[in-house]
C-alpha cells in the first residue's frame, strides 16, 4: 500500500502499486490530460511506470518546462519515425531536446531539401494523428546491437556497444519505429499535439569530432499550444530582422572574411561604436577606483602551465614556436597578466583592495561551426579586472561589482537581468577545501545583499565559482554578460603576496571580473536589441545633414561645422539626388537624425529635423536643433 506525497505536502494512499497516470487521475481529470510524465523521489520517469513504494510524487504537465523538454524529445522521435517512413535508407543517430525545440542527426547519401521538410513535418502530423502507443522495453545489450546492425543502423550499434557495463539499456517503441532512449516519454504519439515546426537544416560531425563524417541536421521546435507555437516563430521572425549581421552590413560597421576567420574587420562606423562603449566604461571604471593597465598579448608556455591554463583550457588556446625552441601562447585570458603586474611591487595590506582593468584583446580557438559573427569568435576583447582583495573584504567588493554591472546594464537599456550562481565544473584546479571557502564567500556576499538567484550547477570557472549576469533584450532572449569569480586558486600559484597588518606574507584572494563580457558580443546584443536604432550617445554617426538643392551647399557646411562644434558625430550628403533617396538610404543605415536643408530652411536659417522612424519632421532654429541635440547625445552619468 504505497503512500504517494504530493508537492504540496498532502498524502494519498493506495491500495496497491500504482502508475504515475493512475495518480494524476485521482487528483482530477485536467492534470492527467495535461501530464507528460511523473517525477518520482527526484527522478523522472514515464506516466506508466508503477510506483509501488512510498514515495515523493510530482506530475509533470506539458505547460513546466520539464514537461516541456519531454514534449520536445517525443518530438524528436516523432520527426525521426517520419524521416525513416519517408526515407528508409536514412540512418538516424542522436536527437535530443534543446531550448525552445529540438534536433535529430542523420545519415544520408542525398542532401535534404527545404521541400523534404514539408514532407516530414506533413507525415509527423499524420503520426500524432495515428496516436501510436509509445512503450518503454529494455532489452540485452548485444540483442540490442545486433538489432540495430540488422536495421543498418550502424550509428545506434556504436552508441549501444559504448554504454557502460552494468547500465540499462532502453528502447523506445512506437508503431514500427524503435528508437534507443533513456526516456522519459509520454504515453502516445497523439499527446504530443500539433503545435510544432521544422525549422531549419544545418550539417553536423558525427559526436561534435570534425575528424568524423558529416551528417544531417533538421532542427524543429514544439509547444504546448499552438498560441505558444504562434508567439515563438514572431520571435524568430523578429530576431531575423535584428540579425546583427545582416544590420551591420546595412549599417557599415563590419565585415569577416575567410583570411581571418572569426576576427573582426571594423570599419569606420564600427570602430566609432567600439571606441563610445571604451570611452563609456573608462569613465564608470575610473570613477570605482580602478586603475587601466595593459599586458601582453604573447607570453611563454611556462606562465601557463603555472597558472593552470595549459592543462585546463589548452586546446583551446593558439601557440607558436620560435627558433629558439620557446614554446609562446597568445593569451586566451588576462589574469596571469595582472598577477605579474601585482607580483612587481612589494605590496601591503594598506593597498588592497586593487583594481586592475584592462580592455585586453585575447584569443581562444573556438570550432569554426560554433562561430557566429559578433557573437562567437575567435579574437575578441574584454573589459576585464581583476581585483585583489582580502578574504573580508569579498563581500564588499562583491556589492561593489553587482552594482556598478546593473548600473551599466540600466544605462545601456537593459533593465531586465537574470543573476546565476555558478558552483565548481568537473574539470578545475585547486582541491574542495579551497573551492568550499570560495563558494561559501562568494554566497554570502549574495546573500547580504538580497541578490535574487538561480543556480547553475557545474558552471563554474576552472579555478573557481563565479556570479553570472544574463541580459533580457527586447524580445525576450537571454545574453549572459558579466561574470564575477572568487579565486583562491590562481593568485597561490603564480606566488602572489601581500604583507599583512602582522607583518608577514599573505596570499591575496582574487575576484576576476568582466562588465560587458566581450565588447564585440555585447555590440552584437545592443545592435539586435535595438534593431540597429542606437540612442543617440551611442549611435557611430548621430546626424546627416542632407540638402534638398545644391543652392544649400555652403549652409549645410555652416550648420555641419556647428553640430561637431557642439561635439555631435556628423556627415553631409551633397549629392545631386532626390531627399526621399537620401532620407530613404541613410533611414536604412540607422542614423538616428536626418536634417534636410532646403531653400526655405536656407533664408529662414532654420532645420528640418526628421527622427529615425517617424515621418513627422521638426522645424526649429539652428541654434535650438544644436543645442537639443548636443544635450540629447550625452552619455548617461
Amino acid at each position: 500500500m504505497p503512500e504517494i506525497t504530493l508537492p504540496d505536502g498532502s498524502k494519498k494512499a493506495f491500495p496497491e502499486a500504482v502508475t504515475g497516470i493512475g495518480v494524476a487521475e485521482s487528483i482530477g481529470a485536467g492534470l492527467a490530460k495535461a501530464a507528460v510524465a511523473v517525477r518520482v523521489d527526484g527522478e523522472m520517469r514515464d506516466l506508466s511506470a508503477e510506483i509501488a513504494a512510498d514515495s515523493a510524487v510530482e506530475i509533470i504537465t506539458r505547460t513546466s518546462e520539464d514537461g516541456l523538454e519531454v514534449l520536445r524529445h517525443d518530438a524528436a522521435h516523432v520527426m525521426a519515425e517520419a524521416v525513416k517512413e519517408l526515407y528508409p535508407e536514412t540512418q538516424v543517430t542522436i536527437g535530443p531536446a534543446i531550448t525552445d525545440g529540438f534536433y535529430y542527426d542523420f545519415a544520408r547519401d542525398e542532401a535534404f531539401t527545404p521541400e523534404d521538410l514539408k514532407r516530414i513535418e506533413a507525415r509527423m502530423h499524420d503520426i500524432v494523428q495515428r496516436d501510436e502507443p509509445v512503450v518503454r522495453e529494455v532489452w540485452d545489450r548485444a540483442g540490442a546491437v545486433d538489432f540495430f546492425r540488422g536495421q543498418g543502423e550502424v550509428y545506434k550499434a556504436e552508441i549501444i556497444a559504448g554504454i557502460p557495463e552494468g547500465e540499462e539499456v532502453t528502447v523506445y517503441r512506437q508503431g514500427r519505429f524503435v528508437d534507443l532512449c533513456r526516456g522519459p516519454h509520454m504515453p502516445s504519439t497523439g499527446r504530443l499535439g500539433r503545435a510544432f515546426k521544422l525549422t531549419k537544416l544545418a550539417g553536423a560531425y558525427w559526436r561534435g569530432d570534425s575528424r568524423n563524417e558529416m551528417l544531417q541536421r533538421i532542427y524543429g521546435t514544439a509547444w504546448a499550444s499552438n498560441k505558444d507555437l504562434r508567439k515563438y516563430l514572431h520571435r524568430l521572425e523578429e530576431a531575423e530582422r535584428r540579425d546583427h549581421r545582416r544590420l551591420g552590413r546595412q549599417m557599415d560597421l563590419f565585415h569577416f572574411q575567410d583570411e581571418a576567420v572569426g576576427a573582426v574587420f571594423w570599419h569606420e562606423k564600427g570602430w566609432t561604436l567600439f571606441r563610445t562603449l571604451v570611452e563609456y566604461m573608462r569613465r564608470r571604471q575610473d570613477a570605482a577606483g580602478y586603475r587601466e593597465v595593459n599586458t601582453p598579448e604573447l607570453m611563454d608556455r611556462s606562465l601557463w602551465e603555472a597558472s593552470g591554463h595549459w592543462d585546463t583550457f589548452g586546446e583551446n588556446m593558439f601557440t607558436s614556436r620560435t627558433e629558439d625552441e620557446r614554446l609562446w601562447a597568445i593569451k586566451p585570458m588576462n589574469c596571469p597578466g595582472h598577477v605579474q603586474v601585482f607580483k612587481n611591487a612589494l605590496r601591503s595590506y594598506r593597498e588592497l583592495p586593487l583594481r586592475l582593468s584592462e580592455f585586453g584583446k585575447v584569443h581562444r580557438y573556438e570550432p569554426s561551426g560554433a562561430l557566429h559573427g559578433l557573437m562567437r569568435v575567435r579574437a575578441f576583447t574584454q573589459d576585464d579586472a581583476h581585483i585583489f582583495c582580502t578574504a573580508d573584504q569579498i563581500t564588499e567588493e562583491t556589492d561593489g561589482v553587482c552594482n556598478l554591472v546593473l548600473g551599466i546594464y540600466r544605462d545601456m537599456g537593459f533593465d531586465d537581468v537574470v543573476i546565476k550562481f555558478a558552483d565548481r565544473p568537473p574539470r578545475r584546479v585547486g582541491d574542495d577545501r579551497i573551492w568550499d571557502r570560495a563558494e561559501a564567500a562568494l554566497q554570502q556576499a549574495m546573500d547580504s545583499m538580497g541578490l535574487d538567484y538561480t543556480h547553475n550547477p557545474g558552471e563554474g570557472a576552472f579555478y573557481g565559482p563565479k556570479i553570472e549576469f544574463a541580459l533580457k533584450d527586447a524580445i525576450g532572449r537571454e545574453w549572459q554578460c558579466g561574470t564575477l569569480q572568487v579565486d583562491l586558486n590562481l593568485p597561490g600559484r603564480l606566488g602572489a603576496a601581500y604583507i599583512g597588518e602582522d607583518g608577514g606574507r599573505h596570499t591575496p584572494v582574487l575576484l576576476h571580473r568582466a562588465l560587458f563580457g566581450s565588447l564585440e558580443r555585447f555590440i552584437g546584443i545592443l545592435i539586435e536589441h535595438y534593431a540597429g536604432s542606437l540612442p543617440l550617445w551611442l549611435a557611430p554617426r548621430q546626424v546627416v545633414v542632407a540638402t534638398i538643392t545644391s543652392d544649400a551647399d555652403a549652409y549645410a557646411a555652416e550648420v555641419l561645422g556647428a553640430l561637431e562644434g557642439a561635439g555631435l558625430r556628423t556627415a553631409a550628403d551633397l549629392r545631386n539626388e532626390k531627399i526621399n533617396y537620401k532620407v530613404r538610404e541613410h533611414s536604412v543605415a540607422k542614423t538616428p537624425v536626418i536634417i534636410a536643408l532646403g531653400k526655405r530652411e536656407v533664408e529662414q536659417r532654420t532645420v528640418s529635423l526628421r527622427r529615425l522612424g517617424r515621418k513627422a519632421q521638426q522645424v526649429m532654429s539652428l541654434d535650438e536643433a544644436v543645442s537639443r541635440l548636443a544635450d540629447e547625445s550625452q552619455p548617461p552619468g
